[in-house]
């Protein structure tokens, strides 16, 4: 059963779901926004496709396979634990958002296709939406960064992901099989859709020049196949960047010239 649900704003969306009796979301720690008082809330460090899960019955090889899972997302940087949203004496409501300016998307399972997704994108899914950790090989790990830890989901539900800035739909199909991408401007990928990374061009001068200067470091993400891809407009890099460069500019400006209030427009 697919979750009612409106995402609304501009530059910070947020989602609202409508979450009726015998339905649960589960999310990331800390994307959570609010919820009506007859939904309940549950921590727990299994995933929804784990035995101990969402009415999993736990057992002997499900503390191991959730051992692995806590694992997994360890290792990815992620939060061990889950967060578990089911309504109790009827519908509910439950807000959720990403955490930075950006949009969000709901996208729909029906259990033929999966989707892969950078490790910051997810914010939460129903219960039939399976979550796994996919690691893309170190090799690619050195080379993409991000590229290195991706989250896959399968199954049947809503999944809603956030980026940051506007999103791009995309698919590599329609512009000769393969697109290149800058590593952090990637959000999510059908499982049709293969990902790589390739260096920006052969080891020269120009390459050299185009990988310090450029912003984009030596490599580039490779998406190959057919199917969607969703991109960012902005990424966290350029955002902390951004963030860091002009959060002294105004005590540089005073320290300088006292007058700068008046004269500089800054308060």
């Amino acid at each position: 059963m697919t979750i009612s649900h409106k995402i609304v704003g501009n530059a910070m969306q947020m989602v609202t779901c409508q979450v009726d009796d015998g339905q649960t979301i589960y999310a990331e720690a800390g994307k959570f926004l609010w919820k009506t008082v007859n939904v309940g809330i549950e921590t727990r460090i299994s995933g929804p496709n784990a035995p101990g899960g969402a009415g999993g019955a736990g057992g002997g090889g499900g503390l191991l396979g959730m051992a692995v899972n806590v694992g997994k997302r360890m290792l990815a940087g992620e939060s061990i634990a889950f967060q578990y949203f089911t309504p109790h004496g009827g519908a509910g409501l439950i807000s959720l958002a990403g955490t930075l300016p950006g949009e969000m998307r709901a996208i729909e399972l029906d259990g033929s296709r999966g989707w892969f997704a950078e490790k910051d994108a997810f914010v939460a899914a129903e219960a039939g939406v399976n979550f796994d950790i996919a690691f893309s090989g170190m090799k690619a790990g050195l080379k993409g960064g991000e590229g290195f830890v991706l989250e896959k989901f399968t199954g049947s539900g809503t999944l809603f992901i956030a980026g940051a800035g506007n999103f791009i739909e995309l698919n590599p199909a329609k512009y000769g099989g393969k697109i290149q991408v800058h590593t952090g401007c990637l959000v999510a990928f059908e499982d049709t859709v293969r990902y790589g990374v390739e260096r920006v061009g052969a080891l020269n001068a120009q390459t050299i020049m185009t990988g310090l200067l450029g912003g984009n470091g030596f490599n580039l993400a490779t998406l190959e196949g057919d199917g969607t891809v969703i991109l960012q407009s902005m990424t966290i890099e350029a955002l902390a960047h951004a963030i860091v460069q002009n959060s002294h500019m105004g005590h540089e400006e005073k320290a300088s010239n006292p007058l700068g209030s008046l004269f500089g427009g800054r308060d």
